[in-house]
């Protein structure tokens, strides 16, 4: 969580604290600074420094509507929280029964592998209803993070969303997800995750934000932290990202629905890494058409073996489950961990032998 002055800003701040804001940021960076060191013109405090600007690079990490929605989003955040660290986050009393089956999400993930879907939706019925309080939404938008109850229990959520870059990670959502990492580890909230990542983004784009590093960086987090850690496979988890998502915590708690596939690579780039002399071999001497035509006859035989059983056999996948009864099984394991986990793991705190310790 960000230091409170910079959590929310809205258009039309006090005019006192307008006052004082003004003097340092025209000394320092404000428009007249710019213009004669940049040669930016035209520009206005709010271009500089308004939310459009800091709640899409992770500095805001929510934006309010006006002052009192922004103390009421504190309110919410905080009613999630424990006051410190060495705390069980508090619970509430719900109506939302944690044995309610979840009949849409049998339907949520398309058959068409090419076809998105909504990441939210999936959050949103799985946890208690009315409960979810993204955090970041703007920013790191490959990324979904946030907070929720599960039988009245605070957990943090994070999930891939499968409607940006198909959820691959970049380094936006990465540091997205080392900071929500982090955050529930200091404050002793165990997270569900929604796994469905085709593995790192790649292009020019990708190579100039540097998203390798962090990467690297989110690996360490996800290494370092040591919250309990429910993985929810929905669709892809492949390559360095999904073994990073999925592989980090000691005992694993991973289960997959139906629609779930899993492995070093995606079919489509693997078949090229795979058969790549054989395909290049039938172009030099057959053509292009001959190369296409071996390619779906590979395609096609690679994707008649798929089994989702066959492959958690192999990646070790717990279970593979009823969509519908993800709600039940996630609150059964929220209940675990605060009737067993959590106190043992405050005890730890307060005896000094477990303390946050980030890479």
């Amino acid at each position: 969580m960000n230091d409170p002055p910079s959590l929310h800003f809205s258009d039309s701040l006090p005019k006192w604290l307008e006052e004082r804001m003004l003097i340092p940021l025209e000394v320092n960076a404000g428009p007249a600074v710019v213009r004669g060191a940049t040669f930016e013109e035209g520009l206005s405090f709010t271009d500089l420094g308004g939310p459009g600007m800091h709640c899409t690079n992770g500095t805001i990490d929510n934006l309010a509507a006006n002052e009192a929605d922004a103390f009421e989003q504190l309110r919410t955040v905080l009613g999630y929280l424990p006051n410190s660290g060495t705390q069980i986050p508090p619970q509430v009393e719900i109506q939302d029964p944690v044995d309610r089956s979840c009949t849409d999400l049998r339907t949520i993930v398309p058959r068409r592998r090419e076809r998105t879907y909504s990441s939210r939706r999936i959050i949103s019925s799985t946890v208690d209803k009315s409960s979810f309080f993204e955090l970041g939404a703007l920013w790191g938008r490959t990324t979904i993070t946030g907070l929720a109850r599960l039988g009245g229990k605070p957990v943090g959520i994070l999930a891939n969303n499968a409607e940006v870059l198909s959820g691959a990670l970049d380094a936006h959502g990465s540091q997205k997800l080392i900071r929500h990492l982090k955050f529930c580890d200091v404050f002793n909230l165990p997270i569900i995750q929604f796994v469905d990542v085709p593995g790192y983004a790649i292009g020019t784009i990708a190579e100039r934000e540097a998203t390798m590093r962090w990467g690297v960086e989110l690996t360490k987090a996800y290494f370092t932290t040591t919250i309990p850690i429910f993985s929810v496979i929905v669709r892809k988890a492949y390559g360095v990202a999904g073994s990073m998502m999925l592989d980090a915590r000691d005992p694993h708690m991973r289960v997959a629905w139906p629609s779930g596939e899993w492995g070093s690579l995606p079919l489509d780039g693997g078949i090229d890494v795979g058969h790549a002399a054989e395909l290049r071999k039938i172009e030099r001497e057959q053509g292009i058409e001959a190369r296409k035509a071996r390619y779906l006859e590979l395609d096609t035989e690679y994707r008649r073996l798929m089994n989702p059983v066959r492959t958690s056999n192999h990646f070790n996948i717990e279970e593979i489950i009823d969509p519908a009864d993800t709600r039940a099984l996630v609150a059964r394991w929220t209940r675990h961990m605060y009737e067993s986990d959590l106190p043992e793991r405050v005890a730890k705190r307060m005896g000094g032998i477990l303390q946050p310790n980030f890479a």
